[in-house]
């Protein structure tokens, strides 16, 4: 390449006008969060929900509050400080001249967080137990634990979920997208899912922010929980924050490729077959399928 085209490459790219909506000003002292911390976070988190299965795999009952107490400080260590980085994100130039008070906000988040790990462990173990028997594939709880992306995305929903609930800024995303990235399975860290939830296959189901999943809900590949609407204020933005996507009652059964819009209810038992287009209230117990299919034949426009 000239020296003369990069010159004016680089000049163009540098100018305020080019950069301005996509550049995040660097604030002494202040830094982003790190995706390679919280890959980390995560990765300790996993071995205290799922002794045995990753890392270490010669634990015993006798080494185990050991191991978990190693990887449970070593997760709160990186979390304090990106609980801190994810606070001051979103903050101003002149609210960045607060940020010890971020950095004092981080510890009791991150103890906070820290203290929900066993209800974390319990509704995971009600999902590898629903993996298993909701996939006659799977010969052990094992398995779904050790190789089923249902397990990895709940992982991160469920660690994220918390984070959100917190009200940490930015952090539980990223670790929702971290799995979305890795599995295909899109759940917004907003989402409330109940325990027993098994996600079947996966690739390709969208989670909405304002979801509510009851309990021992199964979910195939291609399902889209989504939002019918954006309503706008006075200035035409999309209002942040309404609940806008469905509410699945417990044992509800959702079948691939199925799109279900609005704030709308999945009664109890549903079963909703796949490729169906939801927009209305199911009442409990339904059974929604395509119509079947009816050959006519049709003579200079006759029955159209």
């Amino acid at each position: 390449m000239q020296n003369s085209i990069l010159h004016k490459v680089i000049a163009d790219l540098s100018t305020p006008e080019s950069y301005r909506s996509v550049f995040h000003p660097n604030r002494p002292g202040i830094h982003m969060p790190s995706l390679d911390d919280l890959r980390q976070i995560v990765n300790f988190l996993r071995r205290v929900f799922f002794p045995g299965y990753f890392a270490h795999s010669e634990i015993t009952p006798d080494s185990l509050a050991y191991y978990i107490g190693a990887n449970v400080d070593k997760a709160y260590r990186l979390l304090v400080e990106q609980i801190h980085r994810g606070f001051c994100f979103p903050c101003t130039e002149e609210e960045a001249r607060d940020c010890p008070g971020c950095g004092r906000e981080a510890i009791p988040t991150a103890d906070a967080f820290i203290e929900k790990l066993p209800e974390i462990r319990k509704l995971l173990a009600t999902d590898a137990r629903a993996a298993f028997e909701g996939d006659p594939a799977a010969r052990s709880v094992g398995e779904t634990i050790f190789c089923y992306p249902s397990l990895v995305a709940m992982t991160n929903y469920r660690i994220a979920h918390e984070l959100y609930l917190l009200d940490v800024p930015i952090i539980p995303r990223i670790i929702a997208e971290m799995a979305h990235s890795a599995t295909g399975i899109d759940i917004h860290p907003g989402a409330t899912i109940g325990e027993s939830c098994f996600i079947d296959h996966g690739t390709g189901v969208v989670i909405g922010e304002t979801c509510v999943i009851g309990n021992r809900v199964q979910i195939y590949q291609g399902v889209t929980l989504g939002a019918k609407s954006f309503p706008k204020d006075a200035n035409g933005n999309p209002i942040k924050g309404i609940p806008r996507h469905p509410i699945l009652e417990d044992e509800v059964v959702i079948y691939s490729g199925a799109t279900i819009l609005g704030r709308i209810t999945i009664g109890k038992g549903a079963i909703i077959g796949g490729n169906v287009w939801i927009t209305q209230d199911v009442p409990a117990g339904a059974r929604i399928v395509q119509g079947k299919f009816v050959n006519d034949a049709f003579t200079h426009g006759a029955g159209i």
